[in-house]
């Protein structure tokens, strides 16, 4: 299979909007997708506050991976994988395998000292995929979310 990994363009954003709402229906969570491709295209092209590349089969996305920069207080500037999505259709292809090598150089293209994720607990498949990788997955640390109603309750 040919594939071809580059930068996403504004153009792309319906394509990745669509992505992002095909993982939230496997995750059973398509009623927390709350963005629209208008907030992709300013969050991202205008704002520029996350990069994106896609995985084209056959001159169609089948996948993308969104990242942006944080930064540590013990490591300095890192990179953060928010999202690597292939369809369905296309996992075991090694399309996700081919994004994912995509964030690691562009994290190792802009000096970072660490590249940065997280995974499901129930995503073993992700997990074994990661820690052949050389990744490590850090068990004693928790995500810890704030909703805009935590948020609104913290500033009252």
């Amino acid at each position: 299979m040919e594939y071809k990994i580059r930068e996403a363009k504004r153009e792309d954003m319906p394509a990745a909007l669509e992505l992002i709402k095909e993982l939230a229906a496997y995750e059973n969570a398509s009623e927390q997708v709350e963005i629209y491709v208008s907030d992709l295209e300013h969050e991202g092209f205008d704002e520029g506050n996350f990069k994106c590349f896609v995985a084209e089969v056959n001159n169609k996305i089948e996948g993308m991976a969104l990242v942006y920069f944080r930064f540590s207080t013990w490591k300095g500037r890192t990179l953060h994988l928010e999202d690597l999505i292939v369809r369905e259709s296309m996992r075991g292809t090694g399309l996700g395998g081919a994004l994912y090598k995509r964030v690691v150089k562009y994290g190792h293209e802009n000096s970072v000292k660490r590249v940065e994720w997280v995974v499901s607990e129930g995503n073993k498949n992700a997990q074994e995929f990661y820690e052949n990788t050389g990744a490590d997955i850090k068990k004693n640390w928790y995500t810890v979310h704030m909703d805009e109603t935590g948020i609104q309750k913290n500033i009252d």
